[in-house]
């Protein structure tokens, strides 16, 4: 008896290893909560709904964008930092990612350790907006303008500690350009206050900015690209405005929480490159200037460490502590 016994409970166990390896071949089998860090609206919710879904899609399942905007979004990245690392918590991280760890005095999350890296799926400039009334055309000739009058303009930017804010701190360290900066949860609420003239200035990011350049509803000032950028050939370079050299690139990224199964991090990088070879994602993100840039799960860790010493000297030369 009991030997049958514990044949008995050595089948189980068997069972349920299999049952579990078979679980974990059948991923995705329930839904996928997609976080994003911002309002809809901006660059990283564009992005994310046109992953959601081909993801969807390719993988039978549905990928849901969950938008939860907040402290320059820290609130995003804590949710998915501290869920199970299972692959159904994912988020749609962006470079303040790398920024928050510098500016937050208490981070409770590491930027590194606590995420498994899938993909690095975008990256894109910047650009200096303005309401059509605004009285500078450019970038030089708003440098051009006494510190006094410019540091009474309110610049609108998708967060504190955002990667436009950060741009910013920047420009202000490399020119002396005060201005009134005046942080958002998101792109989308910021460039919504410069298009109805609410305030007259924004520093955001090409796909949240470039329908409304096109449109006519804001002009833009200046472009963080070493070239002009042909989606908006009229805007000017920071580098043309004579700040030299003067070149920041936004990227965006995919990441699960650390612990998340290979097979897992793997299927998701390889379904997402596939997507991004699609004729219609490649035609939706070269109209928003999102330059497609397929880095794998090593080399977009190492982007992220690389970032996170970059802004940390940013960030103790200019001051920023987010509190």
């Amino acid at each position: 008896m009991h030997i049958r016994h514990t044949l008995a409970l050595c089948a189980i166990g068997a069972l349920g290893l299999t049952s579990g390896a078979l679980a974990a071949d059948r991923y995705p089998s329930k839904p996928v909560r997609l976080v994003v860090p911002y309002a809809p609206g901006g660059g990283s919710d564009i992005i994310a709904r046109v992953l959601g879904l081909k993801l969807g899609e390719a993988l039978n399942q549905t990928f849901v964008v969950d938008n939860r905007p907040g402290a320059a979004s820290m609130i995003a990245t804590e949710i998915v930092a501290h869920s199970p690392g299972d692959g159904y918590t994912l988020i749609l991280a962006d470079v303040p990612h790398a920024i928050n760890v510098a500016t937050a005095s208490k981070p409770t999350y590491d930027a590194v350790k606590d995420f498994a890296p899938i993909m690095l799926v975008a990256t894109t400039p910047q650009i200096l907006v303005a309401h059509p009334s605004f009285a500078a055309n450019s970038l030089k000739e708003l440098l051009a303008m006494p510190r006094a009058q410019t540091a009474k303009f309110a610049l609108g930017t998708s967060g504190t500690g955002s990667s436009p804010h950060m741009t910013y701190e920047l420009l202000r360290l490399r020119t002396g350009l005060e201005l009134n900066h005046v942080p958002y949860k998101g792109g989308g609420p910021a460039i919504a206050d410069v298009v109805a003239g609410q305030i007259p200035l924004g520093l955001l990011g090409s796909p949240v900015s470039i329908p409304h350049l096109k449109s006519g509803r804001m002009k833009g000032l200046g472009i963080t690209s070493a070239q002009r950028h042909p989606v908006v050939p009229t805007v000017p370079t920071f580098d043309e405005s004579g700040v030299s050299g003067f070149v920041v690139s936004h990227w965006y990224g995919l990441l699960a929480t650390a612990g998340t199964p290979p097979a897992t991090v793997k299927l998701l990088h390889a379904t997402i490159a596939r997507a991004l070879e699609q004729p219609d994602v490649k035609e939706r993100f070269a109209a928003l200037a999102l330059d497609a840039a397929a880095l794998g799960p090593e080399e977009f860790r190492k982007l992220i460490e690389n970032d996170v010493k970059r802004w940390k000297d940013v960030v103790a030369k200019s001051g920023i502590k987010l509190e």
